[in-house]
């Protein structure tokens, strides 16, 4: 083999430019209807810089242990992909690898790829970070190992060519080096992404320390995260119509209307389905999500499936063990909803808060709404602190709500609103005053 770190798990070559997709309707009450889910397909196949042809679709209760869809529609998805020369196959759910061999036994002609093989190459294409990559390059690695015979099955012709009596031909002892190669390029990259785990780890740890409140945005891919935060901070995140333009966590400060600093991490994108290798490989970045003490779960109010969309995203906070934490549900691209469609959703969902990123509406109130939040856990103080104890002064603007500020001859005399371990840092100080 020529590269292990393409050639092993590589699904596309090159972006395909024609492509069939297969969905399958299994009258499952997901809140997901078989067109709704080949839409979300479609628009996945156009982020990998394919174009859909034609659909195909199966209505049936539980798929068909060798080919998914069974052997009468294979003959069916093999005769519209040849009318409309489409010479990829994309299934909407994700395939065995006995299944995906057999299809690509049946279906000679095309490239025959799942959901999850679809969104893996999503992901490569966006990773820009080395973290990215290397979470990318594990989940991807992990998807191909039990595929690696269908990937060799040209090989196959040499291992019968091995010679009469042999235990193993040159095609099985090539299969056998390709799962060796690819187990060990995953015990690596296991390990590089432990070590960069560690040093996110201490970046969160020095966050919580600090006494700093750690807001997460969370929410379907494309509603709207990373404008937000741009909106926000003026952080410069790429935003693109595109699902799973931006990956890796972003991780800016934001300082609220009475001053007080939080800082605000935006996440990569959920999305229905969302293949479980991906949510093991990004473990280290849905970290952020788990430990925040806010999460601001922002939802595409202009999307037909918001509703579903935002119990997708829930399913996947649950997987991560994160749906304890405080949750603000916010409602972007209200700018796009008309009047009475905008009355109507706060009128269902009073606590909800609207917002446009694009334009900025609804930005202040959203601010108002956080700094209510982190004012929740907090303790209100007074405190004098001396002239030589600047550094105090300077962590009461930066970290703290000032309710009063006023400036005596023994020094500057502060009552304050902060968390818990901010307002230790002022103990000693508190102590000196309570001695005189």
């Amino acid at each position: 083999m020529s590269d292990t770190k393409t050639e092993l798990y590589q699904i596309v070559d090159d972006a395909p430019d024609r492509a069939l997709l297969v969905g399958v309707d299994r009258s499952r009450s997901t809140g997901w209807s078989i067109e709704e889910d080949l839409a979300e397909l479609e628009r996945l196949a156009d982020t990998a810089g394919a174009r859909v042809v034609d659909t195909v679709t199966q209505r049936m209760e539980r798929p068909d242990g060798r080919t998914f869809i069974g052997s009468g529609k294979v003959e069916e998805v093999a005769l519209r992909a040849a009318e409309n020369d489409a010479n990829l196959v994309i299934f909407d759910e994700e395939l065995t690898p006995s299944q995906q061999s057999n299809l690509e036994t049946q279906l000679p002609n095309v490239r025959v790829i799942d959901r999850t093989a679809l969104i893996l190459e999503i992901f490569a294409l966006h990773a820009m970070s080395r973290e990215g990559k290397l979470q990318v390059e594990l989940a991807r690695l992990e998807y191909m190992l039990p595929r690696l015979r269908g990937m060799w099955g040209h090989l196959e012709k040499e291992r019968l060519g091995g010679g009469r009596g042999a235990r193993f031909g040159a095609g099985e002892s090539q299969l056998e080096t390709d799962r060796r190669l690819a187990r060990r390029r995953i015990s690596e990259l296991k390990r590089e992404l432990k070590t960069v785990s560690k040093y996110r780890e201490t970046q969160r740890h020095s966050r919580a320390d600090s006494g700093i409140m750690r807001i997460a945005l969370v929410g379907y891919t494309n509603a709207g995260k990373s404008t937000i935060l741009n909106a926000l901070t003026n952080a410069g995140v790429l935003v693109e119509d595109k699902l799973f333009a931006t990956l890796d966590a972003t991780t800016r400060r934001l300082d609220l209307p009475e001053g007080r600093e939080v800082t605000l991490t935006d996440t990569v994108g959920f999305i229905n389905k969302l293949p479980h290798g991906l949510v093991d490989a990004f473990k280290s970045t849905l970290d952020e999500v788990r430990e925040a003490d806010l999460q601001l779960h922002i939802v595409d109010a202009s999307d037909p499936q918001a509703k579903a969309q935002l119990a997708a995203v829930h399913e996947v906070l649950g997987e991560i063990e994160a749906t304890g934490r405080p949750q603000m549900l916010v409602y972007n691209k209200c700018d796009l909803l008309a009047d009475d469609d905008l009355t109507r959703l706060r009128r269902s969902s009073p606590n909800a808060v609207c917002v446009s990123g694009a334009t900025g509406m609804g930005l202040a109130d959203l601010l108002e709404h956080i700094s209510a939040e982190a004012s929740r856990s907090e303790e209100t103080f007074e405190v004098l602190v001396p002239y030589t104890r600047g550094e105090l002064v300077r962590l009461a603007h930066e970290r703290a709500h000032i309710i009063s500020e006023e400036h005596t001859g023994e020094g500057t005399h502060l009552v304050l609103k902060a968390s818990a371990s901010i307002a230790a840092q002022f103990a000693s100080v508190k102590q000196d005053d309570a001695a005189k």
